[in-house]
């Protein structure tokens, strides 16, 4: 016979004699409610409110959460609204001993501590719903058995900017999931976590609010009228989702305003800081309403019921439509008959800030309703499966399905034709059957399109290698070897050239700067001398290496011979020609001077070549003579030695200055990178414009972006420094197949793209010169691999170090 709630009371009551504890009226009054609920035939909820419980309550309150599951009592919450004395695992053991009644669970973590988090994540709860707001998750990695939950809130935990790999692979009936004002930001690592949720069909990182100018048929929140200050006063009240139930009960006139006002796309004014902050998601909420009415008369999905206590400062961004107008304020506006919308954006983590978020996700999610409150109609699903198409690539090589590796090789060894390949016209860049890359893309395609976390680990290079154990390398630029794949040179800011076996992660050869060499920003391989390269710094020493010819040192490696040329003041580039016969060089200046290796004299200097200093010069990959030079007055021209450069070949002018340029590995393209992620291809016979890789813009002016072929021509990847992303292009179409963030090992701390480089020998691996803002810190070059998972070697992949940089050079 199941326990009555009075004889509960009386075992609490007891127990409390017994271990010398005063009850708690709290404790009580909630089983007295629980009765209360019993006679009236209601749903019989216990609600245990741990706020001010100390661990001298622990032992009484056990005795009776244990014998919850023999009682009348039909559900539990574990609620915590203010900060509580009492000991993580003691809440824990309280928390699990209730078992399969356990209902809700909504906790402010920073009262348990880190022990807690992990435990959690680890074990799992029984729980239906979880709100962990506020909490100290960096990388969410819930791989423990939640197997009741249908609700998740995660909201305004400000530290979490990502997800481990197996994170949500025990929520099978998770439905409804909130992230708002979390520092998340990557689409394709967090569509891949959400893809372990077969059951969401609820998804929120932000909340879009719908304000009614005229005849609101919401409830109001206070007052008639509500300007900025009485919203931002009202904004601790509760404001729901629009809730699944809410979709079949829309009113004409509400849906047709939504009709007006979707797809939406974001307004991309937000700014991304280089600050550790916590703030890094807000926009400015400066937004005038008269006579608007917060809409919140609707209920909230079961659990969300207590999750929004919104702080006092509200966040807003602009919907942008066509239909709408849009305020000057940050609001977007509508009519439908006499009626005047508003839909302000509150407390949005980064990743709604992408280029086409809304859509991106709405076509990644098929079985997803719902999205930031607002529903999702068959017409947005369709209009957002289109844009991803146009914008997106879900596996390179245009390939549509994942295929299993062993799938593609069984398919190779009886010459049959993968499946997922389509027609040639529809594919042109790999024509069936034609192709002699044909399956070695596939393969490609399918080890990418196992996992979304590439492995990723930094380069290991030490001065403890040279005898000295406090020594440490600051990596100022780097390069491939082209004909060795196991070789690595880098330049320091302390003007150290050191040689690197990359693979086994060992130093071969190392230069000391001998004190003529500031910061090396200058570094290119000779091609048909393997051995030598030619190294400039930015105080404008230029020295010819060759590592092949050293003398020995105490500790066995090897330096380097080298031949010294006349300076160039200020440099920033040097490059070597086809025939390693010629190099250019070029820095702050409008001038580039042009070399003789073999003689080892300057042969000439080019003056007024551009109306600002020229960053980067670059030969032609086949021919000796062609260069091309990128400018800060936003041109990039053309030259050919044979015709004594007084005047270029043609010129290609950008919208900003242009940071540098690269020909693409057959010279049929130019790869052009300017000011604030304006990358483009241009036709090398001509300079006109073959394609913009559309990389949105974040309005800074010190935001220098650098771009480089990977895989020869297929694909581009771009990176910049003000920010932690590099992104992944489709060459031929622009499309973007992914974006990888760098994170740093510190909490809170970001990583910035200083410089990178595709692997000339290896297919879709990279290397990138990131940094930390703070000056202090040290650079490091990390190596990428998008054809690995991060689970390879979860201890190298969660690396990452800081590190400053400067803005100029390749």
């Amino acid at each position: 016979m199941a326990i009555k709630i009075p004889a509960l009371g009386s075992i609490y009551i007891e127990s409390c004699r017994r271990h010398g504890v005063a009850p708690r009226t709290g404790f009580l009054s909630a089983l007295f409610k629980a009765d209360v609920k019993k006679s009236r035939h209601e749903l019989c909820v216990l609600e245990i409110l741990l706020d001010h419980v100390k661990d001298v309550d622990f032992h009484p309150l056990l005795e009776v959460t244990t014998r919850i599951g023999d009682s009348e009592i039909e559900a539990v919450d574990v609620l915590n609204e203010s900060s509580c004395a009492l000991n993580g695992e003691y809440a824990l053991v309280l928390i699990r001993s209730i078992d399969q009644k356990l209902r809700i669970v909504d906790l402010q973590d920073l009262s348990f501590g880190k022990d807690f988090l992990w435990d959690v994540s680890q074990r799992g709860l029984q729980c239906q719903v979880l709100n962990l707001r506020s909490s100290h998750f960096r990388k969410l990695n819930l791989v423990g058995e939640f197997l009741r939950l249908h609700t998740l809130n995660l909201d305004y935990s400000t530290m979490l900017s990502s997800f481990r790999e197996d994170c949500f692979s025990s929520m099978p009936n998770l439905m409804c999931l909130s992230m708002c004002e979390t520092r998340i930001s990557n689409l394709w690592t967090t569509i891949a976590a959400l893809s372990k949720l077969p059951s969401l069909v609820e998804l929120r990182f932000q909340n879009w609010i719908c304000c009614n100018d005229v005849g609101s048929s919401g409830s109001s929140v206070g007052d008639d009228q509500t300007g900025p200050s009485q919203l931002s006063n009202a904004s601790h009240l509760e404001m729901p989702p629009i809730s699944l139930n809410l979709l079949i009960d829309l009113d004409v006139m509400t849906e047709q305003a939504i009709r007006n006002l979707l797809p939406f796309s974001m307004n991309q004014n937000f700014q991304n800081t280089n600050e550790d902050s916590s703030d890094d998601s807000e926009v400015d909420f400066s937004i005038h309403l008269e006579n608007d009415q917060l809409d919140s008369s609707h209920s909230a999905p079961p659990g969300w019921n207590r999750e929004i206590n919104l702080p006092s400062e509200a966040t807003s961004a602009a919907l942008s439509n066509q239909n709408g107008e849009e305020s000057s304020e940050g609001a977007i506006s509508g009519h439908v008959a006499d009626v005047s919308f508003k839909y302000i954006s509150e407390h949005a983590s980064p990743i709604c800030f992408e280029q086409h978020y809304r859509e991106f996700m709405i076509a990644s999610i098929p079985q997803l309703r719902v999205l930031d409150n607002l529903p999702i109609r068959n017409i947005d699903r369709e209009m957002a499966n289109l844009t991803f198409f146009k914008h997106f690539e879900r596996l390179p090589y245009r390939r549509s399905d994942k295929e299993s590796v062993v799938s593609i090789l069984q398919k190779r060894e009886i010459r049959a034709i993968p499946s997922s390949f389509r027609t040639q016209k529809q594919m042109p860049m790999d024509p069936v059957g034609k192709s002699q890359h044909s399956y070695a893309r596939s393969l490609c395609a399918a080890k990418m399109g196992s996992s979304a976390w590439p492995y990723m680990h930094s380069l290991s290079i030490s001065g403890n290698d040279l005898g000295d154990e406090n020594g440490s390398f600051r990596p100022r630029q780097f390069e491939y070897h082209p004909t060795n794949s196991s070789l690595m040179v880098f330049g320091t800011l302390d003007g150290e050239v050191v040689v690197v076996n990359h693979e086994k992660q060992k130093i071969v050869s190392y230069i000391p700067s001998f004190g003529t060499m500031n910061s090396v920003l200058g570094l290119c391989w000779l091609k048909h001398f393997p051995s030598r390269l030619i190294a400039g710094s930015d105080n404008g020493s230029l020295k010819l290496y060759d590592i092949q010819h050293f003398p020995s040192t105490s500790n066995g490696l090897r330096t380097a011979s080298s031949v010294t040329f006349d300076e160039f003041d200020q440099l920033t580039s040097v490059h070597v020609n086809s025939t390693d016969e010629l190099f250019l060089a070029s820095g702050y200046s409008k001038n580039v001077a042009l070399y003789d290796i073999n003689s080892g004299r300057r042969l000439q200097v080019f003056t007024d070549m551009h109306q600002e200093h020229i960053n980067v010069v670059k030969f032609s990959n086949r021919s000796p003579s062609i260069f091309a030079t990128s400018s800060f007055d936003q041109d990039i021209k053309m030259w050919d030695l044979r015709q004594k450069p007084i005047r270029p070949c043609y010129t290609a002018t950008s919208s900003k200055g242009n940071v540098m340029v690269c020909f693409s590995p057959d010279d049929h393209y130019l790869l052009a990178s300017a000011v604030d992620n304006e990358v483009k291809q241009l036709l090398a016979a001509d300079g006109s414009l073959h394609l913009d890789f559309q990389i949105p813009a974040t309005g800074s002016s010190q935001n220098y972006t650098r771009s480089y072929y990977l895989n020869g021509k297929d694909y581009i990847i771009s990176g910049s420094c003000d920010e932690h992303v590099v992104r992944v292009c489709c060459a031929q179409t622009g499309r973007r197949l992914r974006d990888i963030s760098l994170e740093g090992k510190a909490s809170g701390s970001s990583m910035f793209v200083q410089s990178l480089r595709g692997d000339p020998f290896r297919p879709f691996n990279m290397s990138i010169l990131a940094a930390y803002t703070r000056p202090s810190s040290k650079s490091e070059i990390v190596k990428v691999n998008l054809l690995a998972s991060s689970e390879c070697n979860k201890e190298a992949s969660s690396g990452g170090s800081s590190f400053p940089f400067n803005s100029m050079g390749g």
